[in-house]
Order: structure tokens, then sequence, then C-alpha cells
């Protein structure tokens, strides 16, 4: 039963008084709480606890508080105020599922990041001795080329450890591949999105984990602001400035579509490259090679989906 009292008091998690002081408080009781990091400990608590948790947009709590003084007690006290008055900004929270699956993603980009910087560690020996092979470099041949290079010093240990290093990453990234494919495949959202030319296992399954339930957007348009997508400006007295894109929001899915909508674009126009080459006499489009093929698809969506554009860029860094 609501009383109307309120009471001020500083909790510490580290000697159990926090937990301590949330499992007393009747059960289900409305617990709000600004968005910050290393937080998921009291989530998780307080869902055991059969509470229900708000978490609040911190930009948005922080701007409707006009005053320049900034404590944690007022901080406590101005959030009490915006749920009395139901105004509290709460923002979505993901499920523990989603959060599961979101470390597979994190993971495994931070794995391929690292084998970037492995892979480019080692092209500049061939360079330095006038050989250069580009994408060749990792194909068996170029592989063996490099291994079989003398190297004095340092320099041959160092090549040994990161071709090392970049077999054993090879076979990590492998696996989380997998997982995330099953799991992409698990998910209808995702094998939705997978129809979509360009968009692949990573980029569908991101996306559903970012997005989340997306009846809470009205348009398309709100997507993009989440995104981070939509440009940054700055208009007044009918003037509109627009700059370049706020890049609010998830990093790592903003990168994906952005591949996806690369990958996209440059496989429509070889299509419609391949679509508007001359006919030959018996009806057949003339190849680059100086050959002929015949013509199956008419269409740039039924070509995509012939030449099976569904992988991720970040496949390939």
């Amino acid at each position: 039963m609501e009383t109307g009292e309120v009471r001020e008091c500083k909790l510490v998690n580290g000697n159990g008084e926090a937990e301590r002081f949330y499992r007393q408080l009747p059960c289900p009781s409305l617990i709000g709480m600004e968005a910050c990091g290393n937080s998921q400990w009291l989530v998780d608590l307080l869902q055991q606890l059969g509470h229900e948790e708000w978490i609040g947009d911190a930009a948005q709590i922080r701007a409707s508080y006009v005053r320049q003084q900034k404590t944690d007690r007022g901080d406590a006290a101005h959030i009490l105020k915006l749920l009395i008055e139901g105004r509290f900004p709460r923002l979505w929270t993901p499920s523990a599922e989603q959060r599961n699956l979101r470390q597979l993603l994190i993971h495994r980009h931070k794995l391929v990041r690292i084998r970037v910087q492995v892979k480019n560690g080692l092209p500049h020996w061939m360079l330095n001795r006038g050989v250069q092979l580009k994408e060749k470099l990792w194909s068996q041949a170029g592989q063996k080329a490099l291994r079989e290079w003398t190297l004095a010093g340092w320099a041959a240990p160092r090549r040994k450890d990161l071709l090392s290093l970049l077999a054993s990453l090879n076979e990590q990234i492998e696996q989380l591949d997998q997982a995330t494919e099953k799991a992409a495949e698990e998910n209808q959202e995702a094998r939705l999105l997978m129809t979509h030319p360009g968009v692949g296992p990573i980029t569908a399954l991101a996306d559903v984990l970012t997005l989340g339930e997306v009846t809470r957007f009205k348009r398309g348009k709100q997507v993009a602001s989440y995104l981070g997508l939509v440009p940054r400006e700055h208009s007044s007295s009918g003037k509109q400035r627009l700059g370049s894109i706020s890049k609010q929001g998830n990093s790592f899915l903003r990168m994906l579509l952005v591949e996806s909508a690369t990958g996209g674009y440059a496989f429509g126009r070889r299509i419609l490259e391949a679509i508007s080459a001359p006919l030959s006499p018996h009806g057949e489009r003339s190849c680059q090679s100086g050959g002929s093929a015949p013509v199956i698809r008419t269409t740039l969506l039924d070509a995509a989906h012939a030449h099976s554009l569904s992988g991720d860029r970040s496949h390939r860094e």
C-alpha cells in the first residue's frame, strides 16, 4: 500500500547491504535507475527478487533537470520525481537470451579485428623485397611462398608467431561463425532479414538483437535515428543546416548496415551491367572473356538470389 513516505539511504554492495535492502521491499516494487555501465548485476538481482526495474535514458533525465548542481542525492530525488509524475524516460532493455547472443557477436567482432591486425603485419616482408601479391598472398601458393622466404634475425620468429596466431584465430572465428549461423536460423525474424540481398546471418542477428521489438518504432525514420544514420541538424529561422550523420546509437550494427549497403550496391551494379550487355544473334549475353552465356535471370532481385548474395562482407574484413 502506498503511504507517501520518502526515506533516503546510501547502499553499499560490497557488504551485501544493497541485496538486504531490496529483499525487504514488498514484491513487486517499481525501481527506477539511470542507464550506466557495469550495472547488470543490479538488474539481475532485481529480476531474481521479482521487482520491476525501469532503466531510464541518462541524457533525457539530465535534460529535464534544469539546475546546474549535480549530486547523487539530487539525481536520486529527480528520478523519483519523474517516476511519480509519469515522466520517466524508460528505455527498452534486452532479455537475458538476447544479451547472451550479443556477447557472441561482440566476441566474434573483437577476434576479427585482431585477425585483421595480424594479417596486416604479414605482407610487408614481401613488399620490402619487391613482391606484391595482394589477395594472392592468402592463397595456398602465397602462404607457401611466405613461409619459405628466408628471413634473418627476429623477423623469422615473428613471422612464425603471426602465422600460428592467424591459424588459431581462423579456427576460433570459424566456430563462432557456425554458432552465429545456427542462432540466426533459429530466429524467425533473422531468417526473414536474410532473404534480403546483402544481408547475412551476422547482420540479421545483430539487427534483431539491437532493435528488439520493432513495434516501438512507428516508421523507418525512427529506426535510422535510433542507429545514428540521420544527419546532424542545426536549423533556425527557416534555414535548415544538415551535417554528417549523428553516429548516435549502436556503432556495431551501423557498421554492418553500411557494409551490407555497400556490398549490395556493388553487386547490383555488376548485375545491371550484365543485364544491359548486348545480345548476340542467338539471344545470349556477351561475356567479358569473349564467350557467351544464356540469359536466365532478367531482374536484379532474381539475379541476386541466383548468386546467393546473403553473406556478410565482414567475413572478408
